[in-house]
């Protein structure tokens, strides 16, 4: 490992992209510090395989003067704000928790910023739903915002605060616009991953259907393992600027659930189903990015296609679930050993019951 010379602060460590990004970071020498909020109940699998490289710190996007106080502690040269209300959905559900956390959150870590040491880099995790119901085709660092969620109208807000805070104060502050990037990291809650591990399940017999709203969304889809070398390369760069980071090819869930669906050798026609509870109450039909001014200043390139993308994740849930439903039966073997040597003083053979259920 090199040496290390620079400090990096993580918000969101414990999310996809944080996992991802802390592995680059570690890889580059960098002291890579993670800030996450106060839980009694917080994951860390995502970065279980590295916890012992990183440090953990509290800290709260809705609270400024923990940032503050992790700031002067940390003295990082750089910071990742990836912490956010992220899962597009539950912003409309939770619209005010949203606009503190992902909107507002942003501004109270450049204020601290401020306070402490305006000389850190920042890099702040813009999002291509402020693009939402979208004014050209493809999106590029000049397309208008038109956000068609609160989680888009946070980001957006989010966005233009980290370009004041430049223009205002001088601080080297970026933004990623990053199109839809998922991983076998990715949550449940999300399309991609909803479909890799409905598929998963369905060949291995443990359910019959997947639930989807709208299968003609049209989005580009991209590794996130490829786009956080992107952050890093925005704050290596000798001035600040936004970057749509994107691979510049789109797909539809439907096309989506086919790829994954093929890639098992099954037909997704036959095992998904729609249903309008599942549709956004202001739907984004199509978000295509060019990361021409990426690919010219940053040298950046995706390396992981679409078609990889999916047999990638659809591979990992089926090993989770294997792995998951072997566990189980030996589980189930021992109960049932002991049961039957509790009633009767010999063990005798056992017949597993049957692991297939809707899920």
């Amino acid at each position: 490992m090199r040496p290390v010379n620079k400090t990096a602060l993580v918000t969101g460590i414990t999310g996809q992209d944080g996992s991802y990004l802390a592995e680059l970071l570690l890889e580059k020498g960098y002291r890579v510090v993670g800030m996450t909020r106060r839980s009694s109940t917080a994951s860390m699998e995502r970065i279980a395989h590295i916890e012992d490289q990183i440090e953990i710190i509290q800290g709260d996007l809705l609270d400024q003067a923990s940032l503050v106080e992790a700031l002067q502690k940390v003295r990082p040269n750089e910071v990742y704000n990836l912490g956010a209300q992220s899962f597009v959905p539950t912003s409309w559900n939770q619209p005010v928790l949203t606009g503190e956390v992902t909107g507002l959150g942003v501004t109270r870590m450049l204020e601290a910023m401020r306070q402490v040491d305006p000389s850190v880099r920042f890099y702040q995790a813009s999002s291509s739903e402020m693009f939402g119901k979208v004014r050209e085709t493809p999106q590029n660092e000049w397309t208008p915002f038109y956000p068609r969620s609160p989680y888009g109208a946070a980001k957006v807000f989010a966005h233009y605060l980290t370009v004041n805070y430049r223009e205002s104060y001088g601080i080297f502050a970026v933004s990623g616009i990053l199109f839809n990037h998922e991983s076998p990291r990715r949550g449940l809650e999300f399309v991609t991953r909803k479909v890799s591990d409905g598929v998963a399940r369905i060949k291995l017999g443990m359910a019959e259907k997947i639930t989807l709203g709208n299968l003609d969304a049209d989005r580009d889809w991209g590794f996130a393992g490829d786009y956080v070398k992107a952050m890093w390369l925005m704050l290596q760069q000798d001035q600040p600027r936004d970057y749509v980071i994107a691979t510049g090819k789109s797909h539809t869930v439907r096309h989506l659930c086919d790829t994954a669906f093929r890639h098992v050798g099954l037909d997704y026609r036959d095992h998904v189903v729609t249903d309008p509870t599942f549709v956004r109450p202001a739907e984004v039909d199509r978000l295509l990015g060019d990361p021409s001014r990426a690919r010219e200043d940053l040298g950046w390139r995706p390396n992981v296609s679409f078609e990889e993308l999916v047999a990638m994740m659809v591979d990992a849930d089926m090993e989770r679930l294997w792995e998951h439903k072997g566990s189980s039966r030996k589980n189930s073997n021992v109960s049932s050993k002991r049961a039957s040597t509790s009633s009767n003083g010999s063990s005798r053979k056992h017949v597993p019951a049957s692991t297939s259920h809707k899920s």
